[in-house]
Parts: structure tokens; sequence; C-alpha cells
């Protein structure tokens, strides 16, 4: 169904910029906070200096030899003594003494008889703190110590595979799809340690659940199932709204209103609220809007380097949305504008194997990086900028499942993927590498089954991965993450209410009628016995008559009448051969006893005369000679 606008338009958010905005404002205010704090410092310093120097003055002029000198000698001992101290630079200096670290400096040749306490060696601290700011720039640099892994819940969600996994922008609510058809609802602050899920449906009936994703705005969910048709539903799961079904007859797919085939995978616009798109099995990439369900917005038709028609097997926007990327069953990448259908924008013919299912495509943060899960057991990066070599590639990274993704971590600093293992061959692992370098720097053993998908949050710096064991698994640090499973893990799991056990609740009234009471239930062992005894009640069944029947029961060959009447009756044979005289039989006593017809024209009726008979015999003496001959 569709939405129409009413009143104003909904206003949208950068939230990149937003985050950039708010970053840059509070380095800026760090950075004042600190030119502040040294400021102050410095001043303190200056203060205490001086103090130090206003004690040292009374101390040096006690120690003259005399004070009652005349005015003239005083001014001439101050020339000489100024005097001296131009001439040489090895007498006393004026003003604060300098810090030991730069009295040590050969440059410097001051006296060592400087009086007065000497200052804090300030340059030698300064260089420490440095040393140990550096150490932490290190710690902070190595990408692996902000893997949050300490802690993990495990959510069940059935015993098929978790196919899908979604997380609205805020963090709030995670839901999961899978092979069982079911979509289940969870919300991290409405759970206890139970960890249940609190809504679960089937919004595509018995289709599998191939890919979830809220959109920008958190306000509604994509659904993408096995079906030719995509569904938009509420966070709450009530059906927003259904793409309509192209005609599978038209040989164009751009001349059909929407898809005709299997669907594989679907993605929201980051920026625009209401735009998705979706790729499907008929050789197309659509985008579509919440508000026109009735027909696509533009059609992509990915092209061999002969110009053949090839399916795309995943597809996905890039961080400022005017890119569109879908990866084919061909082993390409192909690239398209968002406004510009008709040639693709970059296309690499072997990105990936051939026949091989690429299962996932991802732009890093920063937009210039991509990413891709092909199905030969390989990742790859790929530079947009120049697309025409893999940056990186790893191999040895099994993959059993159409739709095994992988993921950028917040700071744009690794690349995480998961691997897939044959039933009790192992375990599922959850793979790390380095963007930079592309080694292979951490990895997580996850479960006894394949880890399909994973993805890590970057408001919760929480990783959610989904197996092929019907799990559902949040990694979590309570130091380096925020809210998510955090919130539920610390609420105790709640007492089920005696009321809830009771299968049936009964209203006792201590004053009713008998009438009115409820039978108590006993045991039916009494009854049964009772039933055992009355002869119609335990009466054995008879067995089926065998032959025509007997005692007024029917044989096995006529179960009903008329079947009774055809066999005993009309198949009769015993039937008189000449019909008059079975007539005249009854002559004499319908004469004798008229009770039908007879008494209705016993005044008008004449005398029945009937002719005689003749014998056989006469009637053969009788025959002319020809017929006898006949005979």
């Amino acid at each position: 169904m569709a939405f129409l606008a009413t009143g104003k338009k909904a206003r949208t958010f950068d939230l990149e910029a937003m985050f950039e905005q708010t970053r840059r404002t509070a380095v800026e205010r760090s950075r004042k906070t600190l030119e502040a704090r040294e400021k102050e410092e410095e001043m303190n310093r200056e203060k205490e200096l001086r103090r130090q120097n206003e004690d040292i003055e009374p101390t040096s002029s006690g120690s003259n030899v005399v004070r009652d000198c005349s005015k003239s000698s005083s001014r001439d001992t101050s020339s000489s003594e100024s005097e001296e101290s131009s001439g040489s630079s090895d007498d006393e200096l004026i003003g604060p003494p300098l810090p030991l670290k730069m009295m040590k400096e050969p440059g410097n040749h001051i006296e060592e008889d400087i009086v007065g306490p000497l200052p804090p060696p300030l340059y030698e601290d300064a260089e420490d703190d440095d040393d140990d700011d550096d150490g932490d720039s290190e710690e902070e640099e190595n990408p692996v110590q902000k893997i949050p892994d300490s802690h993990e819940i495990t959510l069940k969600h059935g015993t098929k595979t978790v196919s899908a996994l979604g997380l609205d922008p805020s963090g709030a609510r995670l839901v999961t799809g899978g092979y069982d058809y079911d979509v289940k609802f969870w919300d991290f602050a409405g759970m206890d340690a139970s960890f249940k899920a609190f809504r679960s449906l089937q919004p595509c009936e018995c289709h599998q659940i191939k890919s979830l994703q809220y959109s920008n705005t958190g306000d509604m969910i994509l659904v993408v199932s096995g079906s030719s048709q995509a569904k938009v539903i509420d966070r709450d799961g009530f059906e927003v709204m259904e793409c309509i079904k192209g005609d599978q007859y038209i040989v164009d797919m751009a001349n059909t209103k929407g898809h005709t085939a299997m669907l594989h995978t679907g993605s929201w616009h980051p920026k625009i609220k209401g735009e998705f798109m979706t790729c499907s099995n008929d050789a197309t990439v659509r985008t579509w809007e919440v508000e026109n369900p009735r027909k696509q917005r533009s059609v992509f038709k990915p092209r061999t380097a002969q110009g053949k028609k090839v399916i795309p097997t995943t597809c996905t926007y890039s961080r400022d949305g005017n890119l569109i990327a879908a990866a084919c069953q061909n082993g390409s990448i192909q690239i398209w504008d968002r406004n510009l259908t008709v040639h693709p924008k970059f296309h690499y013919k072997q990105a990936h194997d051939p026949g091989t299912d690429t299962s996932c495509v991802t732009f890093s943060y920063d937009g210039n990086v991509l990413a891709s899960r092909g199905g030969d057991d390989t990742l790859k990066l790929w530079d947009i900028r120049q697309f025409n070599k893999p940056l990186f590639s790893a191999s040895g990274l099994p993959t059993m499942f159409p739709m095994t993704d992988c993921c950028f971590s917040p700071d744009d600093k690794l690349v995480v993927t998961g691997t897939s293992v044959q039933r009790g061959c192992g375990s599922g692992k959850l793979v790390f590498f380095e963007r930079r370098t592309f080694q292979r720097v951490y990895e997580i053993d996850i479960t006894d089954a394949s880890v399909v998908r994973c993805l890590w949050h970057p408001k919760l710096n929480q990783i959610m991965v989904g197996t092929g064991n019907g799990l559902a698994k949040v990694y979590y640090d309570p130091n380096k993450s925020q809210r998510g499973a955090k919130l539920c893990v610390v609420k105790t799991q709640r007492k089920a209410k005696q009321a809830e056990t009771l299968t049936q609740d009964y209203i006792i009234t201590p004053h009713a009628l008998p009438m009115f009471r409820e039978p108590r239930q006993r045991s039916t062992r009494k009854q049964l016995e009772k039933d055992r005894l009355d002869p119609l009640k335990s009466h054995k069944p008879e067995p089926p008559v065998a032959g025509p029947g007997r005692g007024g029961r029917v044989g096995t060959h006529g179960g009903t009448l008329s079947s009774y009447i055809v066999k005993n009756i009309a198949l009769d044979k015993t039937d008189d051969s000449n019909p008059r005289e079975a007539i005249l039989r009854h002559a004499k006593a319908a004469e004798d006893n008229p009770y039908w017809v007879s008494p209705a024209y016993s005044k008008t009726q004449p005398k029945t005369m009937f002719a005689q008979v003749e014998s056989d015999d006469e009637e053969t003496k009788n025959e002319p000679e020809w017929k006898k001959r006949k005979i």
C-alpha cells in the first residue's frame, strides 16, 4: 500500500557529518583546555621562581663588607661591576636561574656556584611525559586491542541456519532471520538474563529469509526472502509495503514493474529516506521507493563483456549513496552511478572465479575501499579510485553459504569475515585482517558450526554473529562497549508466576447451590468397570456376514437395499413363461373377494369372457404344411 505524504517533509540528517562535527568540536575543546592548563602552570612556575629570587636577594646583600660607604664609592663599585659583568659571561647572572638541562649543555658556560635552590628539571619531565604518551599512542594504534571479545551472550533463534542479521542505528533492537522462515525481534533494554525474543513472525510465509536491514532512521526493516517480492515492515513487525511482481513473459526486464525470479539480497540507501535496492535471479538490480510499491524506481542490468545477461548475487550502496556496486555469477564486480543506469562506471571482469557466487560486497567508512567476499574462498580489497586490480587478497577462507558476509571495523583499520565448516569437522571462526597490510592478525572460535553473518556496530562497539546451528552470538567488552548486551546481562531472570503454572483456573464459591457446582474430576477406572458389566456397552461387534446373509442381515455383496433388491429380486429367474396365465391365476380370488377395482365397476362392468386357449398339439395340427416344413 502507498502512503500519502501530508504536512511538512521529514528532515534528513547526515549522520557521518554530525559525528565528524562532534569529534572536531570535542578535539577543539580538549585543545583549548590543555592550553589553558599549560598557561596556568607556567604562570605558577614564574611566581614560584620570583618568590625564590626575592628570598635570595636579602641574604646576598648581607654578605657585603661595608654599607656605610659614600654614594660616589657605591657608584664606582656599581660601575665596575657592570663593566666586569659586561666583560665576561662567567659572572653572576641577573634573573631567574636556568633549568638543570640547559646548565649541563656544553655551550652554556655558567658558574656552578649559583646562589639559591635549583629549579626542577622541567624539560626532562616533559620528555618523560612525551615518552608515556608515545607508548599510549602505540597501544592505541594497535587495532587488535580494540576488538570487544572479552564477553559474549548467546541468543537462540532456532535449530536452522541464521541467515540474516539486522541492528537498528541506535543499537536498541536486533532482528534475526533464518532458514526456518522466522524473523525474531530482540530488545536489549527489555530482555533479562533469559535472553528471549519478544516477538516472532513469518513475514514471507514459507520462504527462507536472506537479508534483514534497518533503514537509516530505524523505523522500517527491509525483508528479502527467497520469493520475488521484497517486503518492508515497521519496528513492531507490521507490514508497510510489498513490492509488485513483474511479468515473467516479457523479454526485456526493464519493461516489467518488478522482479520475476528469486531475490538474493537488498540494501537501504544511506542518505535518502524510503529508498532501497534489491537484486534477483532475473539478472536485474532494481531500486524502489516505499511510497510507490507498484513500480520500481530504476533498473540496472549487469552484462558480460559479450553483452549477455548475468545474474547479480549481491549488491550494496556506497557510503554517500552515489554509487551502486553488484557482484555477479561470472566473477565480475560492476559499479554504476546511481543516476546512470546504462553503462557501469567501473567494471572488473574477473574479480573472483567464474561460477562461484560472490556473497558480499561492502564499502569502507571512508568510501574509497571496497571489500568482496567470494565463493572461491577468498577475501579481496579494492580501491575504487584505481579499479584495475585488487589491493590485497586473502585465501583459505572456506564458505558454504550464499550470504557469508564481511564488514569493516568502526575505525576502518580491520576487515572481518567468517568461515564455514562441515558438521563435526571443527569450529567456525571469525577472522580479522588488518586493512593496511592485510595480515591475519586475530581470530575467534565461535562454535562448532559455520559462521554465516557478522556485524560490527559502530555505536555499540559490539560484534553480532549468526551461525549455522541456529544461534546468534553477541561479543562485547564491558570497558570498550556501550549499552547493547550490557543492559540485559545485569538483569536477573524473572521467576515464573504461580498463577501462570495452573492449567485451569477455578472460581470457588462456598455458598453456591449444588446444581451450580462444578463436578469434581474423578478417576475413569470405575466408570470403565461399570461399562464392562453393561451388556449393551460391552457388546462385541458382530463380524461381517459371509455369503448371501442370514437373520435379516445382508451379505457382504449387498450392503444397501438397492443392491439387495437387484441381487435377490431383479435377477430372480423363477418367473413364469406365460404372463397371461400368471395373471389369470389370481382371477378366481379377485372375483370372490373384490376389493381394489371390481367394486367401482360392479354395476357398469360387463361380465368378463375369456377365449379358450388351444393346446400346443392342436395348434400344430391346424398349422399349414409349409410352416411344419420350416420347423
